[in-house]
């Protein structure tokens, strides 16, 4: 099939409203996830001109953030979903790095513990969505009750369907409460992830990274795939869109999500509060 990148010109790269366009999944569309390209040669064809785009969108979002946290009715999440090795770590380094641990809270979801398998599968997601004024990411989220859980039989099939539209309410209950939402798919090719996982192997400072499970996950490829795809075009929303980011070069993914919570924020335009006096009324002594 013909890969889906619909941007013809790199010029374009520099409107982060054409690049969205680009990878957006417009809700009530198929997402056709297997038609679209991991690559993307065309979006930020330069490499420098990617990283210095980059540190620009990085060095403003922490400007905003600030305005963020200073006017405390607005948040912003950040969803990132991908396979292993699509880069979700790699990707919170590279776009929030010029961010102070205050301002941004990251959280990586892992294997449910037992408390956590007491509640609802919500629960712990709901607790860890950012305060007012805070910049939250998710590392994996609570789409892997519709991946991992589904691909690997870990819950019923009919609690399983539920849970697209449980999902789509809880983002809907978030969005009304000053939750502005922004969900990337990292998506990498079968053949990039194999490298990056020999990669693990061959470099001694990488071996810590490798997990076996991982070459488990990968056997089931093309059943992960189709999870992916039935939450893109599920769980696509007014509300809540998600983005399907080209993922096979790190510094191109980066650029381009760096640029969408830019621009996102930008548009939420956060303002430093009014004060009610005046400066000339003090004298610090």
């Amino acid at each position: 099939p013909t890969a889906h990148c619909p941007l013809p010109t790199a010029q374009m790269t520099h409107d982060w409203k054409a690049i969205d366009a680009a990878v957006r999944v417009e809700p009530g569309e198929k997402s056709k996830l297997k038609e679209r390209d991991t690559v993307c040669d065309h979006l930020f064809a330069d490499r420098d001109a990617a990283e210095e785009a980059l540190k620009d969108c990085a060095k403003a979002i922490n400007d905003l953030q600030d305005r963020l946290w200073a006017e405390r009715s607005r948040s912003l999440l950040v969803v990132l979903q991908g396979i292993d090795t699509s880069g979700k770590d790699g990707t919170v380094r590279g776009v929030f790095n010029q961010c102070g641990p205050l301002g941004v809270s990251v959280t990586a979801f892992g294997k449910p513990t037992e408390e956590e398998l007491a509640h609802d599968y919500l629960w712990r997601v709901h607790a860890a969505v950012p305060k007012k004024g805070m910049i939250g990411v998710f590392n994996r989220s609570h789409y892997e009750d519709v991946l991992v859980v589904k691909v690997r039989g870990l819950a019923p099939s009919e609690t399983i369907e539920q849970r697209y539209a449980q999902i789509n309410a809880f983002e809907k209950h978030l969005s009304e409460n000053g939750v502005v939402i922004l969900k990337f798919m990292l998506h990498i090719s079968k053949d990039e992830q194999r490298e990056r996982l020999q990669e693990r192997l061959d470099r001694p400072e990488k071996n810590w990274k490798f997990n076996a499970g991982d070459l488990e996950d990968r056997k089931l490829w093309e059943e992960y795939q189709s999870a992916y795809e039935t939450l893109l075009d599920r769980c696509s929303t007014a509300h809540a869109p998600w983005r399907v980011i080209p993922a096979d070069k790190k510094w191109r993914r980066n650029a381009m999500i760096a640029a969408i919570v830019h621009g996102t924020l930008a548009d939420m335009a956060p303002t430093y509060p009014r004060v009610s006096w005046k400066p000339t009324d003090f004298t610090v002594v």
